[in-house]
């Protein structure tokens, strides 16, 4: 697959929690932990399931948040 985007994070589903439409996803990077936001149409799609390897892929033009 080829995809534009150059921030490509590999990892493992740490964790899946499902709401009303959208699915929280979290996945663990060497001990740190990204969560995404999806539909849930997306995580059937993928067939996503903890444990599972998948990478986190960021756009430069999401909103980030930082704190010290």
């Amino acid at each position: 697959m080829k995809l534009s985007a150059r921030n490509i994070i590999p990892g493992t589903v740490k964790d899946i929690k499902k709401g009303a439409t959208t699915s929280h996803v979290v996945i663990d990077v060497g001990g740190k932990l990204i969560t995404a936001s999806i539909t849930n149409e997306a995580v059937e799609d993928l067939k996503l399931a903890v444990g599972q390897k998948a990478s986190a892929v960021i756009k430069a033009s999401d909103v980030m948040v930082m704190i010290d």
